[in-house]
């Protein structure tokens, strides 16, 4: 093997053999065990949250691949209507040009264009990460087959009466033009402002004050709304108010919607553009007056003056005439939730509109059924509450966009404004009978993305046709998805997969966090801290990290604090780590945690990780070189039967780590085992073993074929999480070990042996471990040289410490590097020692003549006074009022946990000084 671990060098050919023996293909026997990917959005390259998701889910693909299981882990990428539509018409406004330019046709060959290249480099980065998919099956949602299963559930719904046209208040995007669903909306606390504005009644006799915050939209009013049990306003109910600047007269109503609390008590109805305004007006049978246009502008419904001013102009100018015509009360600052689409940062109008919808509720209680009776198990268990609040409150789905992109409606109007539905237009006028010159023309509107995810588990297995591969792997295992689409995605493929396939469309949904930055902040352009997986993997020169985190940033004191902390948190730039330590750092945060810290000293954590497993790897290989390793005379020392049994208990956290979607147990438990029990105890201890005359010739040959077959069950249990190295390591390892094939992801995953557990040779090396490191802790304190061998008395020495120290001598001279152990005899004194315990055992390390007792209390004094500054500057810190009230919270604790560092290591230090300073 080679002298240092090159991941570089190896995860590119690894990948490339096995994609092209279709090592990723269902192996065509076993359980049915299949996972459909969350598809990408082709709107650019992977981040760090696809990248933790895809190691969770190869994970999962590689053990129950080496479980035995008929593998399939479904790739394929999603057409992401509005935001891949945004990213090319971004791309044309650059060139001078627009869509409306292009035209329709002309405009979606430009979106295939670049869909084909961000989607090769999605590809490219999967195959990076060592996403083990069944590339032969990748899909896309506007596929053939795809848009096949589209038109079919539009249509069957359609027939149904769950699908419906209907004129109704929708979230409007002004600068996309397209209605968007509540989940596309996010909505922000601002600042901004509420206007009290004066009614005039319409009998003259005085006027009444309504308060709002959007005082356009005031030309839309249908009514006013008082509570019925507000004395103040009860005996105005039935009459009207004239609208100020337009003379209009409207009703004063009575309804329990009405917040008696807030302001007069009088609300101006707007139903047209306010949700709960159009309640209002259905109940009380009010008009439904529209004065916006798709630009959010004012329309003709409006006096003349304002006709054609952007609503944000128009608020100024209402607001300035209604100041002229005495009519405004008074302003004041306000704090509100604003809407914004998701993807443009447009304020969204509730705007009037004829659109597609989803008749939901008949889909969504079986949905609900389906979990509350167990069919579906949500991990954690406590995201079905989430589930059901949602399910339990919906509301019609708007399923048509505004937009050129995506599956076009199969709906089709004749010129008298008849609707015909069908799976084509010739479908359409089949079914309706109408002669071919009839003329028709296709609705322009797309179908909500949503609605072609909805379908995913099902339609890439082949739906509507009943397919082999829809037979055996749906329903699929597992969903592995971020808890921020369980609305998106996760209720509405439950609904359409139980509607059409009666069939719910996975067994388990295991939601996991979000990827944060150290610091706990969402990564973001705007904030400088977005990480590219791909960077971590290969790394990147400080000067290509500050470019590719600035590039785009128009504002030039953005892009300058961005370059300066990126330069502060990264120096050198970001080292290359390689695939299997970023695989391995992402096992180790999942946890059940809402929120995910990625901290980049992690990674280089399991980088370290992996140079230790290949280090170990070679030290094995060396060690078994030439030997002899078939079965014969052996004889198993105290060491193989610990390792042994040490093995079995890591395989038993790890495969209930997997089992129970504890990826972090999983991967602590292998860490623990290699790092600490079979790299820095089982190794070192082999060597003695090996050593010329360490053991007997039977010993030897068992040590061997234990490190062999502790070395091989390890790479197979470690592969889910770390494919590249293991795979490197077992194709040498595997045959010296007896084991054919010649794969690792085919080889069988190693279950514990129950025989192996061996809890007398766990106690016994515990013991040996403890005694070991009692010394080595006295070396350290004591400050002695590591290559310095002392002899070490024995107090205390019951008969079973004698015992154990006759079949352990061997090992402990050499892992503590003494020079003898000596039992003190019967009355025999105490020299003056350093001193361990072990239960009733003394261990003690005589000091005369082992270190120079003047110049150790001299360095333990001087660290003893530094110690001292420092601990009472930090103290006389946190003392200071003033910096407690206005340093970072973060800071503040950070001083506290310094406090507590000095005051332990000074009293160590104190203690060491008194041992030495008994020795003087």
């Amino acid at each position: 093997m080679d002298k240092s671990y090159s991941p570089r060098d190896i995860e590119a050919r690894l990948y490339a053999r096995w994609e092209a023996d279709g090592r990723f293909r269902p192996q065509g026997h076993g359980t049915p065990y299949a996972i459909v990917i969350p598809p990408p959005n082709v709107t650019g390259t992977l981040h760090m949250g696809h990248a933790f998701q895809y190691t969770i889910m190869d994970a999962l693909t590689r053990y129950h691949r080496m479980r035995g299981d008929d593998t399939l882990w479904q790739p394929g990428t999603d057409h992401a209507g509005i935001a891949t539509q945004m990213v090319v018409e971004r791309q044309l406004q650059a060139a001078g040009q627009s869509r409306q330019q292009l035209g329709r046709e002309a405009f979606v060959a430009r979106v295939w264009q670049w869909k084909e290249e961000s989607g090769g480099a999605i590809a490219r980065q999967m195959r990076r990460l060592g996403a083990s998919v069944d590339w032969t099956r990748d899909r896309f949602t506007l596929d053939e087959g795809l848009s096949r299963a589209v038109v079919e559930t539009f249509v069957r719904l359609y027939d149904e009466g769950l699908i419906y046209r209907g004129k109704r208040l929708v979230n409007w995007d002004p600068v996309l033009h397209t209605a968007l669903s509540d989940l596309e909306v996010l909505s922000r606390e601002e600042s901004g402002h509420l206007w009290h504005l004066r009614y005039p009644l319409a009998d003259g006799n005085g006027g009444l004050i309504v308060a709002t915050t959007r005082p356009e939209t005031m030309f839309g009013d249908a009514a006013v709304a008082v509570h019925p049990d507000d004395d103040r306003t009860r005996h105005l109910i039935g009459g009207s108010v004239r609208l100020p600047l337009c003379g209009r007269e409207i009703p004063i109503v009575a309804d329990d919607f009405v917040d008696r609390s807030f302001g007069s008590g009088c609300v101006k109805i707007t139903p047209a553009h306010d949700f709960n305004d159009y309640d209002v007006a259905a109940r009380h049978g009010l008009p439904l007056i529209n004065i916006l246009d798709r630009d959010a502008a004012l329309n003709d419904e409006v006096p003349t003056p304002y006709r054609g001013l952007d609503r944000f102009v128009a608020r100024r100018r209402v607001v300035t005439d209604l100041e002229a015509a005495g009519l405004l009360d008074k302003i004041e600052p306000h704090t509100l939730m604003v809407p914004r689409g998701d993807r443009s940062d447009a304020v969204i109008e509730p705007w009037l509109t004829d659109q597609w919808y989803v008749r939901v509720q008949p889909l969504a209680d079986p949905a609900v059924d389906a979990v509350a009776g167990g069919r579906i198990r949500f991990v954690p268990e406590n995201w079905d509450r989430t589930y059901f609040e949602w399910l339990r409150n919906i509301k019609d789905w708007c399923i048509s966009r505004q937009l050129w992109w995506g599956h076009r409606i199969p709906a089709w109007y004749a010129t008298d404004g008849s609707i015909y539905v069908g799976r084509s237009e010739a479908e359409a006028r089949a079914r309706h009978s109408l002669a071919t010159d009839v003329a028709l023309r296709q609705d322009d509107d797309v179908l909500d993305t949503w609605f072609s995810a909805a379908l995913w588990p099902y339609s890439t297995l082949g739906w509507p046709e009943r397919t082999p591969e829809l037979a055996k792997f749906y329903p699929t295992a597992v969903l592995v998805t971020g808890f921020d689409i369980i609305f998106f995605w996760v209720a509405r493929m439950i609904m359409m997969g139980l509607r059409f396939t009666g069939e719910v469309p996975f067994r388990e949904v295991y939601v996991h966090g979000l990827i944060l930055d150290g610091a706990g902040q969402k990564m973001s352009k705007s904030k400088g801290n977005v990480l590219d997986p791909l960077d971590l993997v290969d790394g990147i020169s400080l000067e290509a990290l500050v470019a590719k985190r600035t590039a785009g940033l128009m504002q030039a004191h953005l892009a300058a604090g961005i370059e300066r902390a990126t330069r502060q948190q990264f120096p050198q730039g970001i080292a290359p780590y390689g695939t299997d330590a970023l695989r391995f750092t992402f096992a180790a945060l999942a946890t059940q945690s809402r929120d995910i810290r990625f901290d980049v000293g992690r990674i280089e954590g399991y980088r370290n990780f992996c140079n230790k497993l290949w280090n170990a790897a070679r030290y094995v290989e060396g060690s078994v070189a030439g030997q002899a390793l078939d079965a014969g005379a052996e004889r198993a020392t105290l060491a193989d039967r610990w390792i042994g049994s040490r093995l079995a208990a890591a395989l038993r956290a790890t495969r209930a780590g997997f089992d129970g979607y504890r990826f972090d147990l999983a991967s602590q438990a292998l860490y623990e085992f290699t790092w600490y029990e079979f790299c820095d105890w089982y190794l070192e201890l082999s060597k003695a073993v090996l050593s010329p005359d360490g053991a007997s010739a039977a010993e030897q040959r068992a040590t061997r074929r234990r490190l062999l077959a502790t070395l091989e069950t390890l790479l197979r249990a470690l592969h889910p999480l770390m494919p590249f190295i293991t795979e490197e390591i077992w194709l040498r390892i595997a045959p010296l070990a007896g084991r054919g094939g010649d794969t690792i992801m085919q080889a069988p995953w190693p279950e514990a042996d129950a025989a192996a557990a061996d809890p007398g040779a766990e106690a016994e090396m515990r013991w040996l471990m403890d005694f070991i490191l009692a010394v080595r802790r006295i070396r350290a304190e004591m400050d002695i040289p590591p290559s310095r061998r002392f002899d070490v008395r024995l107090a205390q020495c019951g008969p079973s410490d004698l015992e154990r120290l006759a079949r352990t001598r061997h090992w402990i001279e050499r892992l503590a590097n003494v020079s003898g152990l000596t039992p003190l005899g019967a009355g025999e004194p105490e020299p003056e020692s350093a001193v361990a315990l072990q239960g009733e055992l003394r261990i003690l390390v005589p000091m005369a003549g082992l270190i120079d007792v003047a110049a150790e209390a001299a360095r333990l004094a001087r660290r003893i006074a530094k110690l001292q500054q420092d601990l009472g500057r930090t103290e006389a810190k946190l003392a200071n009022p003033s910096f407690v009230a206005n340093a970072p919270a973060a800071v503040v604790l950070q001083e506290r946990a310094r406090i507590a560092d000095f005051s332990r290591e000074l009293a160590g230090l104190e203690a060491q000084l008194l041992r030495v300073q008994r020795l003087q």
